[in-house]
C-alpha cells in the first residue's frame, strides 16, 4: 500500500509539473485558456495502472494544488468541471471491450473542453460561447490523441513497477 502511496504522488508531482509548463508554452488559437492537457497523459497512466479511485484522487488533488499555487478561483473551478467530466467519461469508456487508450484520451480531451465550455456560458451567462464548440472539439481531438499516444508508449513500461 505504501508503495502504491508514493506513486500516487509521484503521479500528482508530476501532473503539477506538466501543468506548469502548459503555463510557459504560449499557445493562441483564438480560445483564451486552450491548453495541451499535458496532466491528463499523467491521469490516462493511472488510470491504466493504478486504477480509477487513484487516477480520480490524482486528477483532484493535482487540479486543486495548481489552482492554488499559479491560477485562481475560476481557473479552479473551470479545471474542476473539466476535470471531473473528461474523467468520468474516461473511466466509463475504459470499461467497453476493444475500446483503445488513444479512443480514451480522446475522450477524455474532448469532455475536458465540454466541461469548460459549460461552465463558462454558466458564469458569463453567454450562451453564445457554444460558437467555440467546434474549434475546441477539435483541439481535444488532436491533444487526445496526441496524449494516447505517449500513454499508450508508458503504460507498457511502467506497469511492471506498480506491482
Amino acid at each position: 500500500m505504501s508503495k502504491k502511496v508514493a506513486m500516487a504522488g509521484m503521479f500528482t508531482a508530476l501532473a503539477m509539473i506538466f501543468s506548469y509548463v502548459e503555463v510557459l508554452i504560449p499557445i493562441n488559437l483564438g480560445i483564451p485558456g486552450m491548453k495541451l492537457g499535458l496532466a491528463n497523459l499523467v491521469v490516462v497512466v493511472a488510470l491504466y495502472t493504478m486504477g480509477a479511485p487513484m487516477a480520480f484522487a490524482i486528477s483532484m488533488i493535482r487540479i486543486l494544488l495548481v489552482s492554488v499555487t499559479f491560477g485562481s478561483l475560476a481557473a479552479m473551478l473551470y479545471s474542476l468541471a473539466g476535470g471531473i467530466l473528461s474523467f468520468c467519461g474516461m473511466m466509463l469508456l475504459k470499461k467497453i471491450p476493444n475500446f483503445s487508450m488513444i479512443g480514451v484520451s480522446v475522450a477524455g480531451g474532448i469532455l475536458h473542453n465540454i466541461g469548460q465550455l459549460a461552465v463558462a456560458m454558466a458564469v458569463v451567462e453567454n450562451i453564445h460561447l457554444i460558437s467555440y464548440l467546434p474549434l475546441l472539439l477539435i483541439a481535444g481531438t488532436v491533444t487526445g490523441m496526441l496524449i494516447g499516444i505517449v500513454s499508450n508508449q508508458v503504460v507498457p513500461r511502467i506497469k511492471h513497477v506498480l506491482k
